[in-house]
């Protein structure tokens, strides 16, 4: 069931008030999810800390460490690592992506989760898969020996972006983002497109287009009710994760963006980078063929 805020997006966006796909959401984990959730080394999270600061995050185990119990709860083998922003997570509200890069499969979770012990136990509230679009192909290639999951090498949190953070920003396909709106739900959602498509503008601002998607508009919808905004940028290659908190706002004038039906901003609050996030290792195979071609140069959105 769609919130006020997906509402007024979708009716700005000149959409049907019922969603495309949201026919498919429902409570309840079907077989076939259940099953995908089970072949899972890698699961994306949301979620506010103890200061009600929003995070994502990326938790992995072997597979099985992610699984339905039964058709409204899901258990989760691991916590976050005592150097991530959500270490301390224990209750309230959680967005979950369950992604599997190589065939571009991917289902989201939204619920509310309790932690026993070294675990999490989540209570669904929506289940629903999403489309392929946007999804660059990679594939595990390895392990690394001296990370397990649960555990991190080490954070450095700021309070503006580095240059290296900027070099790695804008050379990224891929990133995760986490919304909420309170009382209603947290969602974390995937968003790809060719390196160059996230742009830095200064030490605490960058901005991405909005490409056209399954016009469920959780994200936006969230960020109508409550800017907090979260974002994940993983390195692919070494297991580290930029983890950013901070606000967003959308711009329904997206320019000269090619491909952009809007752009989304954000303005940083706190960046942590954790070495050794994720034992994993990936290597890529290719773009997907939806994303539009990045802008170049130094304008502004």
């Amino acid at each position: 069931m769609e919130h006020a805020g997906e509402l007024a997006v979708q009716r700005r966006a000149g959409v049907r008030a019922v969603a495309l796909g949201s026919a498919r959401m429902r409570p309840e984990i079907p077989a076939v999810a259940a099953e995908f959730l089970a072949r899972q080394r890698m699961l994306l999270i949301g979620a506010a800390d103890p200061d009600e600061r929003l995070w994502a995050t990326v938790l992995t185990g072997r597979e099985g460490f992610v699984r339905a119990v039964d058709d409204r709860t899901i258990v989760i083998d691991t916590v976050p690592g005592e150097h991530d922003p959500l270490a301390g997570l224990d209750g309230g509200e959680i967005g979950m992506l369950a992604i599997e890069p190589w065939t571009r499969r991917r289902m989201r979770v939204n619920g509310t989760v309790t932690r026993e012990g070294g675990r999490l136990v989540v209570r669904t509230e929506q289940t629903y898969a999403n489309c392929p679009k946007y999804l660059q192909t990679r594939e595990i290639i390895g392990e690394s020996a001296g990370t397990t999951a649960g555990t991190t090498a080490g954070a450095s949190p700021v309070a503006a972006l580095t240059g290296g953070h900027r070099a790695w920003i804008e050379a990224a396909d891929t990133f995760f983002v986490a919304t909420r709106a309170a009382g209603l739900g947290a969602d974390l959602s995937h968003r790809g497109g060719n390196p160059g498509f996230v742009r830095v503008v200064d030490e605490r601002r960058l901005v991405w287009p909005d490409y056209v998607g399954n016009s469920m508009y959780m994200t936006l919808g969230n960020l109508e009710l409550d800017e907090s905004c979260a974002l994940l940028f993983l390195d692919w290659d070494h297991g580290d994760a930029l983890h950013l908190t901070g606000r967003a706002r959308v711009d329904w004038d997206p320019k000269d963006v090619p491909g952009a039906q809007r752009l989304v901003g954000f303005e940083l609050d706190r960046a942590v980078l954790v070495r050794g996030a994720s034992p994993l290792r990936w290597s890529f195979g290719e773009y997907s063929r939806h994303n539009p071609p990045a802008r170049t140069g130094d304008g502004q959105a």
